[in-house]
């Protein structure tokens, strides 16, 4: 038997409906979401949340996206109104069961009339296709006609021209009779002969143009043939390698450059091994966190990010366990685009800052939108979303953060393009 799930919030506009269902392990693979007019539904098995709208809304436009443990809907009002609650009151199982029956045969109803309206598109490309090949092939039987039509008033021309010239000969030369009997003969041999080369001709055209580009390609590839040279004579070349310290080769390195890297990681490697607290010249008011702290606010102030956080991690040596530094050191982390550390300083916020009570509640509404901020920069809103609405429920009448958790949703349903700051 299914689980039903209860657990869910909600917000909404006068035109939508914001739902955020939890769901530990959820995945897109594994989730089936059915949502409808007046339904909504997400199976995950052993897992079931089903709610009855309280009123209509634009089940093609609504969306869902699922990830990190969480189902997050978006959902479109028909009619631009409050809703009192976000389930229908009242309803037993017979009218359930009827909006269930009624949600299902809606939406077979729409996958048909989508898949009959991609049927009938895919036969209008193919219609489409076939013409444009009809074409193109009466075209090209119409340029190879043209070219064998040419070339015959071409060949036609030639003899013309050769009989008028043969025709002026005859008449400037004087021969005799028997001569001219036999220049007859040949004449008529001639003419036999021009006849055969002509129909020779003609036929071998048909023949070249009936082939088309294969004989230009045929042509082509025998010209290159001819054209390729000898082979080279066969010899080796010797390669000597300089040997090197780096993986760079030494034309692209600089070793006054690489020689102070190399310096810098060991000063790096010393300094990691000191102990700060136990330096014997520290001021005294320097071992007192609360001080540091305070010293760390004023740079933030000058946005001397850099040294507010050289005076947070001093002060959490002398003690990790005041939250506000890490918080303070978020915010530093934050203005740097230190993301990663940004989030990992605001969840060691948040986990100090425990028991949840009314004196903390501003440090950990700031430590959710530090935190949710950071996601954002990284492009993970999901996760910025999540953290932002935790502030809220910590402070529900902050208007900047309602605004900013507005933005995300609409980032999240592609409304939107531009990231946090």
């Amino acid at each position: 038997m299914p689980v039903q799930v209860g657990d869910y919030s909600w917000q909404q506009t006068e035109a939508a409906v914001f739902l955020s269902l939890p769901l530990r392990g959820v995945s897109v693979r594994d989730a089936d979401v059915f949502c409808a007019e007046n339904y909504l539904k997400v199976n995950f098995p052993p897992f079931l949340f089903e709610v009855f709208l309280y009123a209509p809304i634009d089940d093609a436009s609504s969306k869902a996206k699922i990830g990190n443990d969480t189902v997050i809907f978006t959902l479109y009002k028909k009619e631009v109104a409050m809703w009192e609650m976000l389930s229908m009151p009242g309803v037993d199982k017979e009218t359930k069961q009827k909006i269930r029956e009624k949600s299902i045969l809606q939406a077979q109803q729409t996958a048909q009339e989508a898949e009959e309206a991609k049927a009938k598109a895919r036969r209008e490309d193919q219609k489409y296709a076939l013409t444009v090949m009809m074409k193109i092939e009466e075209d090209e039987r119409k340029k190879i006609e043209d070219m064998k039509e040419n070339e015959r008033r071409k060949a036609t021309k030639e003899l013309e021209v050769w009989r008028e010239c043969q025709k002026k000969d005859e008449e400037q030369k004087p021969i005799p009779r028997e001569e001219k009997l036999q220049q007859g003969k040949q004449t008529k041999e001639e003419r036999k002969q021009l006849k055969h080369k002509t129909v020779t001709r003609n036929s071998t055209f048909s023949h070249h143009a009936t082939k088309g580009r294969n004989s230009e390609d045929i042509f082509a590839e025998a010209l290159q043939e001819s054209s390729i040279p000898a082979p080279r004579s066969v010899g080796s070349i010797k390669i000597n390698f300089t040997p090197r310290v780096f993986p760079t080769a030494l034309r692209e390195s600089q070793v006054a450059e690489e020689e102070e890297w190399l310096h810098k990681q060991a000063e790096a490697r010393r300094a990691m091994n000191t102990d700060i607290p136990e330096f014997c010249d520290l001021k005294e008011e320097e071992k007192n966190p609360d001080w540091l702290k305070e010293k760390g606010n004023k740079l933030f102030a000058t946005e001397n990010y850099l040294a507010a956080i050289n005076a947070y991690n001093l002060a959490i040596r002398l003690n990790n366990k005041i939250p506000l530094l890490y918080l303070n050191r978020a915010a530093c982390h934050l203005k740097l685009k230190n993301l990663h550390k940004a989030i990992e300083d605001s969840s060691k916020a948040l986990e100090l800052l425990t028991p949840p009570v009314k004196d903390n509640a501003n440090a950990r509404m700031k430590a959710h939108v530090r935190r949710g901020t950071a996601f954002c920069q990284l492009e993970l809103y999901v996760e910025g979303l999540q953290d932002y609405e935790a502030a809220l429920k910590i402070d529900p009448a902050n208007e900047i953060v309602q605004h900013d958790a507005e933005k995300i949703r609409s980032i999240i349903q592609g409304t939107e393009v531009n990231s946090c700051d």
